[in-house]
């Protein structure tokens, strides 16, 4: 049972594909928004294909779809322009992620959508942002981490910079499209008026970056790829347990260090002028962690992370998934939440009764928490007539509409 969200009340059309901007969909319609996502008759979302899939489910569309009410209209048609538009009237927030000026082409600019509705904030998320000499080119996450330079700070010095299996510079752009759509009906609760959020995957992949550019710009210093730990910051990296499992010990902190040191049984490193200071211990980086890791070898990996718990040192193990789903801390807080197909019937061919888990909202509200209401429909336009019928249509409206095609 979900509780209702901080976005109760709010209406958001996300119009797009793939990760970056039906994540902050996503985000939203988790706080408790009513988000309509709106995909074109017979050329539905590609991420209805991805990932893993069983008994027509897919699991990567139910988690980023959860919580959207699904509508078929062509919006390259002027009757599914003018169901748009009625749609815009009654809305909070559009969510796009197509090449910049494809709304304009459409005709369904901001100019024209801030018009009907001044209020009305529109998030666009893109891989260049709106502007720019790049502005026009297709852009992927891939492309974004790295021209960016994130993907170059990734794997180990000398070798090809790897991607993270995940659609990271994606997941980025949502969520700095998500604070920008938070922060701008804020700022409408002040002005009246709604406002563009303009999201680039490129710039979020360079917002993370902590201090590369004036780093960069004031002594020319170029971060590296660095491996497992981070240059300069130690201890702070992985060691493998007698057990040959990996352990992160994390104590690059003074005080910590000290009690890591303790744990070690050699209290006296504390106070040696080689690992004393952070400084002094990024100097002497490969000295701690060929000490570390020689002392992590001589024990079992549960022995370990107990060990260093008990004397307040940062540390865990490197889980995999399925290591995860059985973590005792993350099933108390109840973080595993089911998503249940709204498209699909009991005893409907496909029809699963144990439905898929995904992970549920992040952060946690005392109060206005949200939930996952429903995972993602599997069909294209479940809820088309329901969504249009709200505007008021009939279902012979409907059935006109759908025989021009311009709904589905």
């Amino acid at each position: 049972m979900t509780t209702p969200g901080a976005l109760d009340g709010f209406r958001v059309l996300e119009l797009g594909t793939l990760i970056a901007g039906p994540y902050c969909g996503r985000l939203l319609g988790d706080m408790g928004a009513d988000v309509i996502k709106i995909e074109a008759p017979n050329r539905p979302d590609p991420l209805r294909d991805w990932g893993q899939a069983e008994g027509g489910n897919q699991y990567f569309w139910s988690v980023h779809a959860r919580n959207k009410r699904c509508v078929s209209i062509d919006l390259r048609v002027e009757a599914g322009r003018a169901l748009f538009l009625e749609l815009v009237a009654t809305a909070d927030v559009v969510v796009e992620s197509f090449r910049p000026g494809t709304l304009e082409r459409w005709r369904i600019g901001y100019d024209v959508l801030a018009d009907l509705n001044p209020r009305l904030v529109l998030a666009r998320v893109s891989g260049y942002g709106q502007t720019g000499p790049y502005a026009e080119r297709p852009g992927y996450a891939s492309v974004a981490e790295g021209i960016s330079g994130l993907r170059h700070l990734n794997g180990f010095p000398g070798q090809a910079p790897p991607r993270m299996a995940l659609s990271i510079g994606d997941s980025l752009a949502g969520l700095f499209a998500y604070q920008g759509v938070l922060a701008a009906l804020l700022a409408r609760e002040r002005t009246g008026c709604g406002q563009v959020v303009d999201t680039a995957l490129t710039e979020a992949a360079l917002a993370v970056q902590e201090s590369t550019i004036p780093d960069f710009h004031k002594t020319g210093h170029v971060r590296q790829p660095s491996g497992t730990r981070l240059d300069g910051i130690a201890p702070s990296n992985l060691y493998r347990s007698r057990d040959q499992l990996w352990v992160i010990i994390a104590a690059n902190q003074d005080t910590v260090f000290r009690r890591l040191a303790a744990a070690m049984g050699r209290a006296e490193l504390a106070d040696d002028p080689r690992y004393a200071t952070h400084t002094a211990r990024g100097t002497h980086q490969d000295e701690l962690d060929a000490m570390i890791g020689e002392w992590a070898a001589g024990l079992r990996a549960a022995e370990l992370t107990e060990l260093l718990n008990r004397h307040g040192v940062v540390t865990g193990p490197v889980n995999t998934v399925a290591e995860v789903m059985t973590d005792p801390h993350f099933l108390a807080r109840g973080l595993f939440v089911e998503h249940v197909d709204p498209s699909i019937d009991e005893g409907e061919e496909g029809f699963d009764p144990i439905p898929p888990q995904g992970v549920g909202v992040v952060p946690r509200l005392s109060a206005t928490r949200g939930g996952v209401r429903w995972g993602g429909a599997s069909r294209p336009g479940t809820h088309t007539d329901e969504v249009l019928g709200e505007l008021g249509y009939a279902d012979d409206d409907l059935a006109v509409l759908r025989a021009a095609g311009t709904i589905g």
